[in-house]
């Protein structure tokens, strides 16, 4: 990584050096740094604010995911996951079964849940409602981080109840927090054409901003690296802050590399190839840099990046690594291994030089190694 000094004699662009001397970034500044300036001063850049914000600690949490159901009233062209309902690989998990699976990620070491699923057309509210209650019932430590913007806007729809009806509802059976999916990318020009049957991207942050009003903290993502632009890139990321400065309501920001295997994207050509790690890891460090110090936490997902472009990402913004994933399912429908213990991580964090600790679902530190 070049030295930060290395912006002045390089030449950075007036937008990285207004982010070195912490202004918040336009849109335009944005734009001018995701197309025109040099990766590695943009890394040089975004690691320079990461340290100052986070330190030398990369975070991760002991985390079980948890997929209640693959089947979905949607049919977006960019998901490998979903199915219709009458295939044989179709399904959709019991109270028991998801009760029992909570056990088994307490018994890995897991301390959060992430429970997400497909948009099934026909499970009503308690369902969800149940499947809470039970989870806690029966493992009261474990934290439940529950349905993406995405599934409560569609839930609300079928069950004809309001956004913050679903939500109440929910937080009052044992709902924790929120995962950040289904937010794809909001500019309408791209999630027109990986988009179908989900909600627009106004309505997801709709959606984040009334759970945050009531105390349900949540991530927020961003899945780049397939047909969107550059702009869009910038569009979304500052979407995120202006809702964050308002609510101060998610945890982490988490930019998510599209996987394209068996994905409709691929199979009609529309993509033939998966997004160039130069381009990663220029995303990652313009996220950072345009959340500035309004969001501290940018997190590098190793399940789609791959462990090693991950651990350069830590260089170019980010300070956390999700989580263990054990148990994933998406992103292992599109081709990634998925699945990792948590010592496995600390020694990743260990082979770069920074500090590994084990965290909550909201960032506390629970454990550091030696």
């Amino acid at each position: 990584m070049q030295s930060i000094d290395a912006v002045s004699k390089v030449g950075g662009t007036a937008a990285l050096e207004k982010a070195l001397a912490g202004e918040e970034l336009t849109y335009d500044d944005g734009v001018q740094l995701i197309n025109e300036e040099n990766l590695f001063l943009l890394g040089a850049a975004a690691d320079q604010i990461r340290k100052k914000l986070a330190g030398n600690v990369v975070t991760f949490v002991g985390s079980y995911y948890l997929n209640y159901t693959n089947v979905c009233a949607a049919s977006c062209p960019l998901c490998a996951f979903y199915r219709k309902g009458d295939e044989q690989d179709a399904y959709t998990l019991s109270t028991d079964q998801i009760v029992s699976r909570s056990k088994m990620a307490i018994d890995m070491g897991a301390t959060e849940l992430h429970i997400v699923g497909g948009f099934h057309p026909k499970l009503g509210l308690d369902y969800y409602e149940n499947m809470m209650r039970a989870i806690k019932s029966a493992h009261p430590q474990i934290t439940i981080k529950a349905f993406t913007p995405a599934e409560i806007f569609f839930i609300a729809r079928l069950t004809r109840n309001s956004v913050k009806e679903v939500l109440s509802r929910l937080k009052e059976s044992g709902l924790d927090a929120l995962p950040g999916g289904g937010a794809e990318i909001f500019h309408p020009e791209t999630r027109k054409k990986i988009v179908i049957g989900k909600c627009s991207g106004d309505e997801w942050l709709d959606t984040a901003r009334q759970a945050h009003e009531l105390g349900l903290k949540s991530n927020c993502t961003m899945l780049f690296g397939h047909v969107e632009k550059p702009e869009h890139i910038v569009d979304h990321v500052i979407k995120i802050r202006e809702l964050h400065k308002k609510t101060n309501g998610f945890t982490t920001f988490i930019p998510l590399k599209f996987s394209l295997e068996n994905t409709e994207l691929e199979q009609k050509g529309l993509i033939t190839a998966e997004s160039p790690s130069t381009y990663d890891l220029r995303v990652i460090a313009v996220s950072r840099l345009l959340l500035g110090n309004v969001l501290r936490n940018v997190s590098v997902y190793w399940v789609a990046l791959g462990k090693k472009i991950a651990q350069v990402a830590l260089s170019y913004g980010g300070n956390d690594m999700v989580g263990t994933a054990f148990s994933e399912e998406i992103f292992k429908a599109a081709g990634k291994a998925t699945g990792t213990s948590i010592q496995e991580l600390a020694g990743m964090i260990k082979e770069i030089k920074r500090e590994p600790a084990q965290r909550d679902t909201f960032f506390n530190i629970i454990k550091r190694f030696d």
